[in-house]
């Protein structure tokens, strides 16, 4: 989850939203990463930009979905401070549980695609 409320303006992204971290650890960035932002509502019109990708295991509420749609136009470098893990509530000793499931290479590669492509640098998907 990307917190997004502080610091943007409409027409700039102004809530939380699930995110997809598609940037390496950078040593010159610490506490920073590249992000695109998640979507459960289908864009109108889909662009080249977007793509619906399936989760597994799914979004919990209220972002549970049979799909989620790539924001590839919102692409953002935010710090650490913005992210948080998706809670999935609690397990039968009180401990919280979280969303920990990595993507797999494929579907972030999609997301890489709709993020070159919503920057004009569409020509650069072949490389992925």
């Amino acid at each position: 989850m990307c917190d997004f409320n502080t610091g943007f303006r409409v027409p700039e992204m102004v809530k939380r939203r699930p995110v997809v971290v598609i940037s390496p650890k950078i040593k010159a960035r610490p506490r920073l990463c590249t992000v695109v932002a998640l979507s459960t509502e289908k864009p109108d019109p889909i662009m080249a930009y977007h793509c619906r990708i399936d989760l597994q295991p799914a979004l919990p509420k209220p972002w549970q979905s049979k799909g989620v749609w790539v924001k590839g136009d919102m692409v953002n470098a935010v710090a650490f401070h913005r992210l948080d893990l998706i809670r999935l509530g609690k397990d039968s000793t009180g401990r919280r549980k979280y969303l920990l499931e990595p993507l797999n290479t494929e579907i972030i590669k999609q997301i890489r695609q709709c993020a070159l492509r919503a920057i004009g640098l569409s020509t650069l998907t072949k490389y992925l």
